[in-house]
């Protein structure tokens, strides 16, 4: 990753399905491609909808990591 590539990170906690991938997706799409964003989530169906969602809409999903109170998840544009 270069220089001009970022990784952000966008706390979802305590936003609930769907508004909480309307969040991520809005952020994405005004990230520098090969950019990634980490989202911290605590809804459990974030780690089941986001990456689907995310890799419908072409995103890379890089990473999730679940434990028992939020998960994290890791998209590239």
């Amino acid at each position: 990753m270069s220089a001009s590539k970022k990784h952000e990170v966008l706390d979802l906690i305590g936003v609930p399905c769907p508004l909480n991938w309307a969040r991520a997706k809005a952020a994405l799409e005004g990230m520098e491609i090969g950019s990634s964003l980490e989202l911290v989530v605590d809804d459990p169906r974030a780690v089941r909808d986001i990456p689907a969602a995310a890799e419908l809409e072409g995103y890379l999903v890089v990473a999730i990591e679940t434990e028992p109170t939020r998960s994290r998840i890791v998209i590239e544009r």
